[in-house]
């Protein structure tokens, strides 16, 4: 295993003080001839670059690779306190932000904030970005259409995505690991000049977060891990019995939150007694014209991949998977109004907003590699059609109303996906000989230096809303890292990005992010912000 990346060079402008025009150093062994990466300006208050790196760093000789990397300047770079590194987690870090800069500009305060892309994923009409012929089908299809020729029809389509994914990368697809991505923050962290990385990893950017902690913990300066998914647990079905039981608890939130909410669509109705009256009554009419969950999925290959809304006839219904699957859909806090709207019409007798939350996507293409990462990483091995009907009955029994079916969901990601290469989930050792890491520094404006008080060099927030990465997985990740601090809070998954978008800037939970970015100053023990989203909703 490499634990010493290829140093490339770097140009850097003056908004990072004190960072040489180029930067080398090497592998043990091997010599790496000094690699200039310019700055340019590139619209939305960014500059961008480009980092060459080995598709295997295992094999720093071998062939390269490009990753794309963006930088939003400190706001007063006299005062600034350098670089922080960012991987949102989102399809393109760099798009997203360009789309929702308020999600991190706050953090230009104090940083020069680089944004790195994820191999295979680039900026808008970036050479980096690998673009897969064959669009990836909604792992919806599985829960809306039991039975094993389902299974197979997915598995095919699923099959055919990733072998376009291939195509596409040519050798890079090799690269496809947060092992390899870790190994590229090491190259950036040397490229910027910085002993140490100060990092910013939300969602999949935890899990690149988690890789750089196992495999370069002396490395790191202060890390914030957020919407944390836990790389640490090897069985699928404790992976899967984990999603089920956060759903049913969001199931609960979602009751309680209505309950509470004044105007709230079902009034004084319990949501839980109103979704299984619902359950009792399947199916339901959607009305006529309206698109309808639960039909066959195509078997064949092609560009409908059979996930095409068909317009529903008279007398069509919404079955009790569909009605189900419009639920999980609604979770998400941020659709907690949309779901209840849906569910009060479908009490009413008009199931079609239900079932258009049901209904699965229309596929894309080209579309990302960002599925066949997931699965390199976390579901190399796909449990067989007879094993999966066992784990499901377990699923059943734990999460009877409607957590059971996220099973097929995550199954569904990966289903038909090729486990090489892999770096298959372990519980691992985060974090060994991890530096504490220095507090002081302050905010900028107050210029004094640095006090030799040292504290926690990760924090890890974990949402109590969070659906995608639940909260006890995030924990346990959080166990792993020596002296990790916790930061508990009431929102749910890429809560400070949302917070950041929806203009709330001094909550509890970005105030304290910020702290222990810039000052090195850890939440007390046992601190929980409450839920802000929910409550402006």
């Amino acid at each position: 295993m490499i634990r010493a990346t290829a140093v490339l060079a770097a140009a850097v402008c003056a908004s990072v003080p004190g960072v040489p025009a180029a930067v080398s150093a090497s592998v043990p062994g091997v010599t790496a001839a000094p690699v200039h990466v310019a700055w340019w300006g590139c619209g939305d208050g960014l500059e961008c670059a480009k980092l060459s790196v080995p598709v295997d760093w295992a094999r720093p000789r071998g062939p390269r690779t490009e990753i794309d990397l963006a930088r939003m300047p400190a706001r007063d770079p006299a005062r600034g306190l350098g670089p922080l590194v960012v991987s949102t987690g989102a399809e393109s870090t760099v798009q997203g932000v360009r789309a929702r800069p308020d999600a991190v500009s706050e953090l230009a305060r104090w940083f020069d904030v680089v944004f790195v892309e994820p191999r295979g994923i680039g900026d808008r009409g970036s050479a980096a970005t690998v673009r897969c012929s064959v669009p990836q089908p909604d792992p919806r299809r599985l829960q809306l259409t039991p039975g094993p020729a389902a299974w197979r029809a997915h598995a095919r389509d699923n099959a055919a995505y990733d072998r376009s994914c291939r195509i596409a990368a040519g050798p890079a697809y090799a690269g496809l690991t947060s092992w390899q991505v870790a190994h590229d923050l090491d190259a950036v962290r040397a490229a910027l000049g910085q002993p140490r990385l100060r990092y910013f990893g939300n969602a999949y950017g935890a899990v690149f977060g988690q890789a750089y902690l196992e495999l370069f913990p002396r490395r790191v300066e202060r890390m914030y891990l957020e919407g944390v998914p836990d790389h640490g647990q090897p069985g699928v079905g404790r992976r899967l019995i984990a999603h089920a039981r956060a759903a049913e608890r969001q199931l609960t939130a979602f009751r309680d939150w209505c309950a509470g909410r004044l105007g709230c669509p079902l009034g004084g109705d319990d949501a839980v007694e109103v979704l299984d009256g619902l359950l009792e009554r399947a199916p339901l009419p959607t009305g006529p014209g309206r698109a309808v969950a639960g039909r066959q999925p195509s078997a064949g290959l092609g560009p409908a991949l059979g996930d095409r809304q068909t317009p529903a006839g008279p007398g069509q219904a919404l079955d009790s998977r569909g009605i189900v699957v419009a639920v999980l859909a609604g979770l998400v806090p941020q659709r907690w109004p949309e779901l209840a709207r849906a569910l009060s019409a479908a009490d009413a007798g008009d199931a079609s907003a239900l079932a258009a939350m049901a209904a699965p996507g229309r596929p894309v293409a080209p579309a990302t590699v960002t599925r066949a990462l997931h699965c390199h990483d976390f579901m190399p091995a796909v449990p067989g059609y007879r094993r999966f009907l066992a784990m499901e009955s377990r699923l059943r029994e734990l999460a009877p109303r409607v957590g059971w079916l996220t099973g097929r969901y995550e199954i569904g990601r990966c289903l038909g996906i090729t486990g090489r290469p892999s770096w298959p989930p372990r519980p691992a050792a985060l974090g060994n000989g991890l530096p504490t890491a220095a507090r002081g520094g302050g905010e900028p404006s107050a210029g004094a230096a640095a006090r030799a008080v040292r504290g926690p060099a990760v924090l890890v927030g974990i949402g109590r809303l969070d659906l995608e990465s639940p909260a006890s997985g995030a924990a346990r990740v959080a166990g792993r890292i020596p002296e990790a601090a916790v930061l508990r809070h009431g929102d749910g998954h890429g809560a400070y990005l949302h917070q950041g978008t929806a203009k709330l800037r001094a909550t509890c939970l970005r105030s304290r992010v910020h702290d222990f970015l810039v000052n090195g100053t850890p939440p007390r023990a046992r601190t929980r912000c409450p839920g802000e989203l929910t409550a402006v909703r």
